[in-house]
């Protein structure tokens, strides 16, 4: 009888993190912020039909990068847990924390056990009713959630965006100025500037009672590029 290869758990984990990370590495980042008029997300995706920004709930939206494939599975997953739980409970009781966490445990659950891990880092984003409440939870391919406050980006450029923001960013800038703070850092320091067809731009509202959802394109993305 033949003995297969041994290879020790730590080196599989790590192939498999590095094939994660190549796969995401292909895509376009995506930048998160939190403002004090609400949440706004910009993600470079020149395609008019597939988002990488959705929403989930009535004040929670939902993003990713990667393969659109994987992380629109887990969209339309996240969308019937919070329609279910709104159902039976009360709409106050769906919350982005335990979106985050069901998402979690099921990139956790497919990084150690299938044979090939999610190529996807997502983002669940939820606006609170006063500045300084809202909640962003990024979530890596192997199930790790980080909770951040101000902003937060997602893909294979994340380390240079975020670098680009650090300096710049500040909570109390108008929606329109961090549009073009985001947009400026995605593009990067040596390219064109991304213009609106470039760009998919989501807003969470949150002068707004119950849907806060709202989506920025044609006259009034350009507007706000341009401002």
């Amino acid at each position: 009888m033949t003995m297969p290869f041994y290879v020790s758990p730590e080196q599989v984990m790590k192939d498999r993190a590095d094939y994660a990370r190549k796969g995401i590495a292909r895509g376009k980042s995506l930048v998160a912020m939190s403002l004090a008029s609400g949440v706004v997300i910009i993600a470079e995706n020149p395609s008019r039909t597939l988002n990488k920004i959705s929403e989930i709930y009535d004040r929670i939206a939902f993003a990713g990068v990667g393969k659109y494939n994987e992380f629109e599975m887990l969209r339309i997953a996240g969308v019937r847990q919070a329609d279910l739980k709104g159902f039976a409970f009360a709409r106050e009781d769906v919350n982005a924390r335990a979106l985050a966490n069901a998402y979690a445990q099921t990139l956790g659950q497919v990084f150690t056990h299938e044979m090939k891990p999610y190529e996807i880092e997502i983002l669940v984003a939820q606006v609170g009713a006063e500045a300084g409440t809202d909640e962003l939870f990024h979530i890596l391919y192997d199930g790790t959630v980080m909770d951040k406050t101000d902003f937060t980006v997602l893909g294979g450029e994340a380390e240079d965006i975020a670098e680009t923001l650090g300096g710049k960013f500040k909570s109390t800038m108008s929606r329109d100025s961090a549009i073009r703070l985001a947009s400026d850092a995605l593009s990067g320091p040596e390219s064109k500037a991304l213009t609106a067809n470039q760009l998919e731009v989501a807003f969470l509202d949150r002068s707004q009672s119950r849907r806060t959802f709202v989506r920025l394109r044609g006259p009034e993305l350009e507007s706000a590029l341009t401002a």
